[in-house]
């Protein structure tokens, strides 16, 4: 169980750094529970090495959706169409966690945070097309924390930067728009690279056929974040029916036996996003020998951030020569990014 003082420190650092003018609920609450000391010590029962904010307040909304009435989901703008003051919410959040300790504490010491934001695939498909560019082959990729898969396919969305043109599947139903900022436009293909094999791993698959994890999934989302609850809705949609092998186990130890399936007639692009933060020193030194002992072989990318730092990275390996590019500052939920390349 984590202490309280680390515990008080990744409330506050969660309120100002990530809620603040993002979710006024979830700052306002984290403000307060890193001052009392029964909320901080339910929050300590979370599993080592995850984000314990975004897990508590998961467990939370899951159980809340699950309510038949409960005064605390009239702050919800996931559940009411017009939310009570976040500023008066506190009360009401103590009182429903104590009434339903025992379920939120089983929560946290199972659950995993695995948010698929798929608007965070805006920025993957610039690095996806920088990719095909550089080999004008068709991409194999492998997911690392694939969640539900939904990243997986982000070459049959449809995207809008800055208001301009559409790229990608232009026919799609789900239109990922984010900003691009500074002067640096990325070089973005009309229509997607050609994908043939989608491969992803994880500690924990999400079936989205499966009700409960359906819901934990959106409970990962907070709660004034409307747009990315519509997009979650249209892409698990759209994963119906769509090809993929998705594969239960750590990343890091399970991607040479992924890669060994894929053929010589295309590229392997690894990547993953808001996943390394998650992972220890040890599987993110694996995982970077990995891919070095693959690209000693064939031509492969590794896409990624929030493994030694916040920014977007792309090391690869072609011909077997190593590059080591960094592409992007990325916005958590994928509402802007800044490319640099």
């Amino acid at each position: 169980m984590l202490n309280k003082p680390i515990l008080t420190e990744q409330f506050m650092v969660f309120a100002t750094r990530e809620c603040n003018g993002s979710s006024r609920l979830y700052e306002q609450l984290s403000l307060a529970i890193a001052d009392d000391e029964e909320m901080l010590q339910m929050a300590s029962y979370c599993r080592e090495g995850q984000p314990v904010p975004n897990l508590f307040f998961a467990a939370v909304q899951y159980l809340l959706r699950k309510e038949t009435s409960h005064e605390l989901q009239k702050f919800y703008g996931s559940i009411v169409n017009h939310p009570r003051d976040a500023a008066e919410a506190f009360p009401f959040f103590k009182h429903f966690c104590l009434q339903h300790k025992n379920e939120i504490v089983q929560l946290l010491q199972n659950k995993l945070v695995q948010t698929n934001e798929v608007r965070r695939c805006a920025y993957l498909y610039p690095a996806f097309c920088y990719m095909y560019q550089k080999t004008k082959k068709p991409l194999a990729i492998i997911e690392i924390g694939t969640s539900a898969g939904l990243q997986l396919f982000w070459d049959k969305y449809s995207y809008q930067y800055n208001d301009s043109e559409t790229y990608g599947n232009t026919d799609a139903e789900l239109v990922l728009r984010s900003e691009v900022r500074g002067d640096v436009i990325p070089h973005l293909l009309k229509q997607s690279p050609p994908v043939i094999a989608r491969i992803g791993i994880d500690l924990h698959i999400n079936n989205l056929e499966e009700a409960d994890d359906y819901l934990w999934l959106k409970s990962l989302i907070w709660p004034e974040h409307n747009e990315r609850i519509v997009n979650f809705d249209k892409a698990a949609s759209l994963l119906k029916g769509q090809q993929m092998e998705l594969f239960q186990g750590n990343g890091a130890k399970r991607l040479a036996e992924m890669a060994a399936k894929i053929t010589e007639d295309c590229v392997i692009g690894v990547f993953h996003t808001h996943v390394a933060n998650q992972m220890t020193h040890d599987d993110k030194v694996e995982l970077t020998d990995s891919i070095r002992r693959i690209g000693q072989q064939r031509d492969i990318f590794h896409l990624y951030n929030n493994m030694w730092d916040p920014y977007l990275h792309l090391d690869y390996y072609l011909e077997g020569k190593e590059q080591k590019e960094t592409l992007a500052e990325t916005d958590g939920h994928g509402r802007w990014f800044r490319w640099m390349l």
